[in-house]
């Protein structure tokens, strides 16, 4: 057992080139803001990375806003529609999750279209709304430029998506013919947005410092309350000083911004994956990409025979199969204790790993997530430096903000130290953003139809 145990220090020394420096990070900040301002500027917005699209989202909610309105969520495998009936300082809030079958993400538009008007049609049957005129509020997560707040072109489809003659097109008005199609229900769609902008609206609804919203997920995409000034894109009435801005930095990277710190194993789930060249800085940050990262840095330690005895097994080395879940279960074992390791091993074959392999594995997870937090960190440090106000709440939504169990403690703690002095921030994790917030933005939309 001696020999295997002399292993770790080779690991941790071959895990360095997952560590960020002070200075990297602090390089990598001064590129995503030249980014983001080349996003904001209407000359150089087209060979930006970081497209701050316009979201067309300048009132954020008062905790004013009353009625009944639908909201649809759309953002990955399945989709999620809701009602909500907003109050007086409450709401309440029912919801069904509904799957998008294989065939469905990778058919034609149109069937998508078709399938979830035909499963809010139903919802509406469940809920015995079928026979009102409701407002949606649709989250649409992939990267849409808008053209208003109910107009938006799909640029490209993301998270294993891949349905024909939808991107370049309207998905609004996708929708609305699908609704059309069926005849059989009445739903105004007042808004569409992302779920990073529903996140922050959802947030905002309770605390009205929140200008920041963050997804860390399947996906990585940030939003925040920019000057009107300074979207030089933006085609309506200057008349608002703020413009909600969707920044898209899930692709910051794609120009080669990030190479100075990429390694082995982001290169390899680039090439492997289904947009090759594209999203390069959400490869490294968000849940569809952490254990795959892991799960290459296993197999080279293990064909190096550093890991495992150097007897890896069939699911080790099969793409995919080390979840991100895997990381973070693994991770919220105490010091010392390898329960949870185990388990994941044993269900990935590896019932022969050491305790020192154990040891080994939890150092890998802990380097890729800590080196995504740093990411995540210098990505909202790099938004309150450039807003500069003294106090910003950033709403956070995402199953790998919500589920790792240091993640917070790791943007913390690093967002601290990157800010400028006197700026205070402070992370809140939203009840439901993308849901919630579609019925927020529906519902300030419809608020602000009715004071006109």
């Amino acid at each position: 057992m001696g020999l295997v145990v002399n292993n770790l220090p080779k690991i941790r020394e071959e895990c360095e080139v997952l560590h960020m420096t002070d200075k990297q990070i602090k390089e990598i900040m001064s590129r995503l803001h030249a980014n983001i301002v080349k996003g904001l500027g209407k000359d150089t917005n087209a060979s930006a990375t970081v497209k701050c699209f316009i979201t067309y989202i300048q009132d954020l909610p008062n905790g004013k806003e009353r009625g009944k309105f639908l909201a649809l969520d759309l953002g990955g495998t399945n989709f999620r529609v809701l009602i909500i009936n907003l109050g007086e300082n409450h709401f309440d809030m029912q919801s069904k999750i509904y799957a998008i079958p294989n065939h469905i993400m990778t058919g034609t538009g149109v069937a998508l279209f078709d399938h979830i008007a035909e499963c809010l049609a139903n919802f509406m049957k469940e809920h015995e709304v079928y026979e009102e005129r409701l407002a949606l509020g649709f989250t649409f997560s992939f990267p849409l430029q808008q053209l208003g707040l109910t107009k938006g072109i799909l640029e490209r489809w993301t998270k294993g998506f891949s349905c024909s003659g939808v991107v370049g097109e309207d998905v609004v008005q996708g929708l609305k013919d699908a609704i059309a199609r069926r005849g059989d229900v009445q739903i105004d769609i007042c808004a569409i947005l992302n779920d990073t902008t529903g996140t922050l609206m959802s947030c905002a609804w309770k605390n009205h410092n929140c200008k920041i919203g963050l997804i860390v997920g399947t996906g990585s995409n940030a939003c925040y309350v920019e000057k009107t000034e300074n979207c030089e894109l933006f085609e309506g009435e200057p008349d608002k000083p703020n413009l909600l801005i969707n920044t898209e930095w899930g692709a910051f990277g794609d120009d080669g911004a990030l190479d100075f710190v990429r390694t082995e194993f982001d290169r390899d789930v680039d090439q492997n994956s289904i947009n090759p060249g594209k999203q390069i800085q959400e490869k490294m940050i968000s849940g569809m990409y952490l254990g795959e990262l892991v799960r290459l840095a296993l197999v080279k330690f293990t064909k190096m025979g550093l890991l495992f005895g150097g007897q890896g097994s069939d699911l080790l080395f099969k793409q995919g199969y080390f979840y991100t879940k895997y990381v973070s279960e693994i991770e919220s074992d105490k010091p010392g204790d390898y329960t949870s390791c185990m388990e994941v091993l044993e269900d990935l074959g590896l019932s022969h790993a050491s305790e020192a392999d154990m040891a080994a594995v939890r150092h890998v997870c802990e380097r890729v997530s800590r080196r995504a937090a740093h990411l995540v960190s210098a990505g909202i440090a790099t938004l309150l430096n450039k807003m500069n106000e003294p106090h910003v709440t950033v709403g956070i939504d995402g199953s790998v903000y919500r589920f790792h169990p240091h993640f917070h403690t790791l943007m913390t703690e690093k967002i601290a130290q990157l800010v400028r002095p006197g700026i205070q921030f402070d992370l809140m994790l939203s009840e439901d953003g993308s849901g919630r917030g579609a019925a927020l933005v529906a519902a300030v939309a419809c608020r602000q139809s009715q004071q006109l």
